[in-house]
């Protein structure tokens, strides 16, 4: 993509009702005004939060609000020129329970208060093969337990991923810590019985993978 067009892009985000991109100061200081109010400042109803965490171009985040209306949901990602195409869907087809939020995940709890979050979804992360990336692997240790300050009790977590890899380190982490690991498929298109939400809405890359055999993969669980 052209400097030109992320610019345009920028631009027309900080128009979108529907785009909050607060600056790293205003998080770590406290005053990012959203947080924990999200549901009666922006969504104006009582509904379940789900957070898409790395949410690319927002396919997946504006998929789910379509499917789910009584549930609110929210695509976060650093790279603000890709998720303005699922903010301006957003906008386009007047859906009202989907906004998106520029920042890194690093700083989720910064930005949803203790215990706001029903349910977080991280739809094919960067593996961070290399050791030394191991820091920046979404579900990593230190992820975690950011994720668990701002979910519920008895909120969980999704993971779909097309790397192999990053399944069996995310499973062998969470056995070993003692999470609660409710549902776990190296295949969900191939394997009977999958979610219905995991098999019925499929990114631009996702469909690509499948074009090329690629197995899928999901784990939904519970961080104790």
């Amino acid at each position: 993509m052209g400097s030109k067009n992320k610019l345009k892009r920028f631009r027309e985000n900080e128009t979108f009702k529907n785009v909050f991109q607060p600056s790293r100061e205003e998080l770590v200081e406290g005053q990012f005004a959203p947080k924990g109010k999200w549901r009666e400042t922006f969504f104006n109803n009582d509904n379940p939060l789900v957070l898409e965490l790395g949410c690319g171009k927002g396919e997946y985040s504006v998929a789910l609000a379509k499917k789910y209306p009584n549930k609110n949901f929210i695509g976060i990602d650093i790279k603000g020129a890709r998720f303005w195409r699922g903010a301006k869907t957003g906008i386009e087809e007047q859906i009202p329970n989907v906004a998106f939020l520029r920042t890194q995940i690093e700083l989720i709890d910064h930005a949803f208060a203790e215990q706001e979050v029903d349910e977080i979804w991280i739809t094919f992360p960067d593996p961070q093969i290399k050791y030394k990336r191991t820091k920046h692997r979404m579900t990593n240790a230190d992820f975690l337990a950011r994720y668990k300050k701002i979910l519920k009790a008895d909120g969980v977590v999704n993971l779909k991923t097309d790397s192999e890899f990053m399944h069996g380190y995310t499973l062998g982490l969470l056995h070993g810590a003692g999470h609660e690991v409710l549902y776990a498929n190296h295949n969900v298109y191939k394997q009977e019985g999958s979610p219905e939400e995991v098999t019925s809405i499929q990114t631009y890359y996702e469909s690509q993978y499948l074009a090329k055999n690629k197995p899928i993969t999901y784990i939904r669980f519970k961080i104790k």
